[in-house]
């Protein structure tokens, strides 16, 4: 049956652009309209041909849509928004089309130009709003914590002027009432194919911010609008850059022993203004004072507090790169002060970048000084490449660390593609120096600590990047990969500072990174190499001496005595005794310590002296049976052996169930691994009970608890399932822990029928919300729980 509709509908004209109201018609896949319906007799005033191209796309309001046709766009607002919805339900069936929705949601990592309270006024309504600039696009929102914007209006080629308050009549206007506009600058809008929306903002400054900000997203070159530097950046834009203009050379742009009087860029307040004064002079306190390694820590603070000031006052960022770009332009090199100078923008670099033109212009003042000859070229050069790496993997959370700031004063990063570097400790005791730049992500970091120690891809094996906790707890914290390793030291040294205020001396402790297995998968076992299986040998060990794996005494001796084998080599004899005995206690010395470093420590409480010399006579015997054992066959003897364990790989957690529970009330270990969670004896570890990850319901932190809820199948007969709460007392840091390794296992499990009934894309949310949760763990200030339970 053929689809036909017909109704009054707004649509806005295509030279006038104002609203008309027109009788539509929809017949034989064509839309005509008319005045009214008793023109339908006559010619249409136009028509519209429905085809496969077509496309419907809702507008801002309730009422209002687009239809996109090869020939034009046509603007239509319904009288309702059930009428609309017919309309919409109509165009559906005759295109078979999605209908989209014009508002994007801007990426998470979006940094807004401009951001704010107005109030919109459209079409006489007004309204209290939260408007960010993103790129090239306008959004407004309910409220600054929304994600997702009630609409927005794409500035590229709008036309954005300032309104004369003269000219109340306009209806938009009256439609506010005068009391609000006495007191408010306005500013309006003129998208292509759009009514015009008006903005009115409180305060002269802000009114400034916005119309400079909004007219370069129009992408108008408006010689008039934002501060006389500025609209000299907007004329050379203009040029195109062309390396012969005068304005290269324009006193303003360049190096002048004045102070400045007011900020290069356009503020949105007086606050903010007083700040970019402030600026300056902690800038010129950084230049001006020559760098001497001694006294290095003043320039670290300075940069510091600097640098921390434009990464909580966003608006200041393009400030702080046009006030280093005008110190550094036309200045002779006369001393130290040019240099630091460029140090300076080099930490700038891969922390932020300006927006828009000012992007542009640090860009060009890069290219016109690189030069590998000159000192000042090289830094230069080096800017180029860390902007380039900023553009590619996006900008810094937290300021330059001591070691970042360091290395950029004492040494010219343009010599090394990775200026920085840190030792990466391994579980044998053994660590491996790794380089990476200001903008390295953790996933880059292992790639490249893989590739020098001849490991796998991370993707293939479960071994991840920890830190220690700056408390000095026995504790420690999984990095995500896209974590940028210069943000992690920083983090980690402020929380130190913290936990020490006054007590902080620079440089005297440094995070420890380690790499180690965190991940256990089965099937990845016969692809592993030499140096995965030594790392998870060392690992287990260290199990095994800490309690955290089920061994009897005698095969607990036998697998130190082959971690004596690979650390030592072979035990030599003790010779013919010589005086005092010398050979026999070097011995005697080295089995104590092979004992105290890999024997479980649980067998060696309340031994005496006598009992511990026979235990080194027995671990002395079946060492020196596995003489001439290579490490890498004592290695696999070692993990073929430890791999009988079924739970093998796990992740142990000791715990006490909280009453009234289905358990006993005494400790139990809580074991994590790729099939499920498991609860182990606390004494045997034998397993008491396991859970697959298709019964988990819900898991994760509940107040100070540790919390699984589970389906059972209650009879097998009816098929009946009943749900079981299992609540355990953990210390919180180990709450994450095993929170988010349940949550990791979950999502990566591969086969779709196993995840169908947990859900994954919610466990995944919950996961980067821990994540989020286990990072602010380096804050001493910040709560160590999760805001639990944590659903899948």
């Amino acid at each position: 049956e053929p689809m036909e509709k017909s109704g009054y509908l707004l649509k806005m004209g295509s030279q006038v652009k104002m609203w008309k109201r027109r009788w539509f018609v929809l017949r034989n896949r064509q839309i005509m309209y008319y005045k009214s319906p008793s023109d339908v007799i006559h010619k249409p005033q136009g028509q519209m041909e429905l085809n496969s191209s077509c496309q419907i796309v809702r507008g801002e309001g309730s009422q209002t849509f687009q239809l996109m046709t090869d020939k034009r766009t046509y603007f239509l607002t319904a009288d309702s928004p059930n009428i609309l919805e017919e309309w919409i339900h109509v165009l559906q069936s005759i295109l078979r089309v999605q209908v989209t929705s014009p508002v994007g949601v801007p990426r998470s990592d979006a940094k807004p130009t401009v951001k704010g309270w107005l109030t919109k006024v459209k079409h006489g309504h007004s309204k209290l709003v939260w408007c960010a600039l993103i790129g090239k696009t306008f959004y407004y929102y309910r409220n600054h914590e929304d994600r997702c914007p009630l609409g927005h209006l794409p500035m590229r080629e709008s036309k954005v002027e300032e309104v004369d308050r003269s000219c109340d009549s306009d209806e938009d206007y009256e439609a506010t009432g005068g009391g609000l506009l006495s007191s408010h600058c306005t500013l309006v809008i003129h998208p292509q194919d759009q009514s015009p929306t008006y903005l009115l903002i409180r305060t002269k400054q802000e009114k400034n911010t916005w119309l400079y900000h909004l007219t370069v997203a129009a992408g108008s070159s408006n010689a008039t609008v934002g501060t006389s530097y500025e609209q000299l950046i907007g004329k050379l834009l203009d040029a195109e850059g062309d390396p012969n203009s005068p304005l290269w050379k324009h006193p303003m742009l360049c190096y002048s022993k004045d102070g400045l009087h007011t900020s290069l860029t356009t503020l949105p307040s007086e606050a903010l203004q007083t700040e970019a004064l402030k600026l300056f002079k902690s800038c010129q306190l950084f230049i001006n004072v020559p760098v001497e390694a001694p006294s290095i820590d003043y320039h670290v603070s300075l940069a510091q507090t600097a640098l921390q000031v434009c990464l909580t006052h966003t608006e200041l960022q393009n400030e702080i790169y046009c006030q280093l770009v005008k110190q550094t332009s036309c200045r002779q090199p006369q001393n130290h002060s040019l240099i630091q100078c460029w140090q300076l923008l080099a930490l700038c670099a891969p922390l932020f970048l300006p927006q828009h033109h000012f992007l542009w212009y640090v860009k060009q003042h890069l290219q016109r000084h690189a030069d590998p000859r000159s000192e000042i070229g090289k830094y230069a050069i080096y800017c180029q490449r860390s902007v380039d790496r900023t553009v590619q993997t996006g900008e810094r959370e937290a300021k330059p660390s001591r070691m970042e700031i360091v290395s950029i004063l004492l040494r010219n990063p343009y010599h090394h593609s990775l200026p920085f570097s840190i030792p990466v400790h391994f579980m044998n005791g053994t660590y491996q120096v790794v380089g990476f730049d200001g903008s390295s992500t953790v996933d880059e970091f292992i790639q490249r600590l893989n590739q020098e120690t001849g490991m796998k891809k991370p993707s293939h094996m479960g071994f991840a990047l920890f830190t220690d906790d700056p408390s000095g707890r026995n504790l420690e914290h999984c990095l995500q990969g896209n974590m940028k390793i210069c943000d992690v030291i920083s983090k980690w040294e402020q929380a130190l500072k913290e936990l020490h205020p006054g007590k902080y001396e620079g440089g005297t402790r440094i995070v420890k990174l380690t790499y180690k297995n965190r991940l256990y998968f089965q099937s990845q076992a016969k692809g592993e190499t030499d140096r995965e299986r030594l790392l998870l040998a060392f690992q287990v060990s260290n199990e095994i001496a800490n309690g955290r794996f089920p061994v009897n005494k005698e095969l607990a001796l036998e697998m130190v005595a082959l971690m004596a084998q690979v650390e030592y080599g072979d035990l030599d004899r003790p010779g013919p005794s010589s005086p005092g005995g010398t050979s026999q206690s070097k011995m005697q010395h080295l089995l104590y310590q092979v004992l105290d470093k890999f024997y479980p420590k649980r067998y060696k409480q309340n031994i005496t002296p006598e009992q511990l010399r026979q235990l080194a006579d027995r671990l002395a015997m079946k060492w020196m049976v596995l003489q001439g054992c290579s490490p890498p066959e004592c290695i696999r003897i070692y993990l073929t052996v430890a791999r009988k364990w079924p739970l093998f790989g796990a992740k142990v957690f000791a715990a006490k169930p909280v009453l009234p529970s289905p358990l006993e009330d005494c400790p139990v270990w809580i074991a994590v691994n790729e099939d499920g969670i498991s609860i182990l004896d606390y004494n045997t570890m034998h397993v008491k009970v396991s859970y697959s990850y298709s019964s988990v319901l819900t898991f994760g932190g509940c107040r100070d608890d540790f919390m699984i809820v589970v389906s059972q199948m209650k009879e097998k007969s009816s098929g009946k399932n009943s749900t079981e709460k299992l609540l355990f007392t953990m210390p919180i840091p180990k709450i994450l822990e095993a929170t988010l390794l349940i949550a990791s296992y979950i999502n990566y499990r591969s086969t779709p029928s196993l995840l169908s009934s947990t859900q994954p894309s919610r466990s995944k949310t919950s996961a980067n919300k821990l994540w989020e949760a286990e990072s602010r763990c380096f804050f001493p200030s910040a709560p160590r729980s999760t805001k639990g339970p944590t659903l899948l």
